[in-house]
């Protein structure tokens, strides 16, 4: 069993920037792909980006890319997701997960068996 905790959400003007992090204890944090979601209201939940197990390799919606940057700390069981040039459009709770067992497509929910509680990013116009 894995958990995570999100921090890092809040409110924010557009063209402005967050860093979320994602803590994770219960299991050995290198064994697993870890990646971003977010759900906007009256939306379903979207892959944002996820970084294999080493850091080595990342992979982006075509949404987001160029502008938010997802790296991992293995040291300190902790992803993080920077978000820079942040618009109204990215306004969603983000949630970071943790591959399932047997993994599989890097952007699909069912790739992931773990999930954080969300946190709250709005960015203003």
């Amino acid at each position: 069993q894995v958990q995570l905790v999100e921090s890092g959400g809040g409110l924010v003007q557009a063209g402005g920037s967050l860093r979320l992090s994602c803590a994770a204890s219960g299991r050995t944090f290198t064994n697993y792909a870890m990646g971003w979601f977010r759900q906007a209201p009256g939306k379903e939940r979207q892959f944002v980006a996820t970084t294999t197990r080493s850091g080595g390799s990342t992979y982006y919606a075509d949404s987001v890319k160029g502008r938010f940057t997802i790296y991992r700390d293995n040291a300190k069981n902790t992803v993080y997701l920077q978000m820079n040039s942040l618009k109204p459009e990215d306004t969603a709770v983000y949630y970071c997960a943790a591959e399932r067992p047997g993994g599989g497509v890097y952007s699909r929910e069912s790739t992931y068996g773990y999930w954080g509680q969300g946190t709250q990013v709005t960015v203003t116009s």
